[in-house]
């Protein structure tokens, strides 16, 4: 079926901080302290009113030091917050205790994005989500969800896509250098990117992003294209600039800005 690339969110002039959104990012363990700074930071960056990240102590200061706009939780004191996204996974790593975390929170009723670990996790369950939860699996972590090989995720992406989306009843991004969206029914078939994303962290600022948009109120799948085309679109741009061998994750997050501008002029 057609399907026309989205809008961006309104900005309304009479507006706060609360307006667009309040994401609680549940990300991060003892050495991966980066994906909660890249997952947090780009959701901020593609437009998100306010983010809380809930991490471990070591992870909360050492985001601090990096982004001051960030705000920060004990990850012991997730009950108490209150949000309009979830976002969970990047570098929480599968211990017991983020297995526990992400029990207490998934499914969740909030629009959510799940990402990285909190699919492996959610890969050793047999929980039905709901169609405001949005899967980013890569082909690895899509075989693990599907129970099958990762060659049989490769021979049929838009299959495979399919198969998590009707399993787990949600949308699914499925990464690769053409990314798939699907919600089980609607498929879109991403355009942007190119090898200068191969890198680490990517995944993370995909994921906040998607997470900034829909605490801008898009609806699921509208966000999960929109986050997909504007990160490959912004890693377009640092690419002309960097080369695909130089850009970083971090790169690419300075460069969402100028993907939005191009955007926005290309749907004057």
């Amino acid at each position: 079926m057609d399907y026309k690339l989205p809008e961006l969110p309104k900005r309304d002039e009479n507006s706060n901080k609360g307006t667009f959104g309040k994401i609680l990012n549940i990300s991060g363990s003892e050495y991966m302290s980066g994906a909660a700074y890249l997952s947090s930071v780009s959701a901020l960056k593609v437009g998100a009113g306010y983010v809380e990240l809930a991490s471990e102590e070591r992870i909360l200061n050492a985001v601090a030091t990096l982004a001051p706009e960030v705000v920060l939780a004990s990850i012991d004191k997730i009950s108490e917050i209150s949000a309009t996204v979830l976002l969970i996974g990047c570098g929480l790593s599968t211990s017991k205790k983020a297995k526990d975390i992400f029990n207490m929170v998934i499914p969740s009723e909030i629009p959510t994005v799940i990402d990285a670990d909190g699919l492996n996790i959610l890969s050793q369950t047999n929980l039905k989500l709901n169609k405001n939860v949005i899967l980013t699996p890569h082909p690895k972590e899509a075989s693990r969800l599907l129970g099958c090989t990762l060659e049989e995720i490769l021979n049929n992406m838009e299959k495979s896509a399919k198969k998590i989306s009707e399993k787990f009843n949600c949308i699914t991004v499925l990464k690769s250098h053409r990314t798939i969206i699907t919600d089980g029914e609607k498929i879109y078939y991403n355009t942007t990117g190119n090898s200068a994303l191969a890198k680490a962290g990517s995944g993370d600022v995909l994921a906040g992003m998607i997470s900034g948009l829909l605490a801008q109120k898009m609806n699921s799948f509208d966000a999960a294209v929109l986050g997909v085309y504007l990160h490959g679109l912004a890693g377009d741009i640092a690419k002309n600039d960097l080369t695909a061998y130089g850009v970083l994750a971090s790169d690419t997050i300075r460069y969402i800005p100028y993907a939005i501008k191009f955007y926005l002029c290309k749907n004057i």
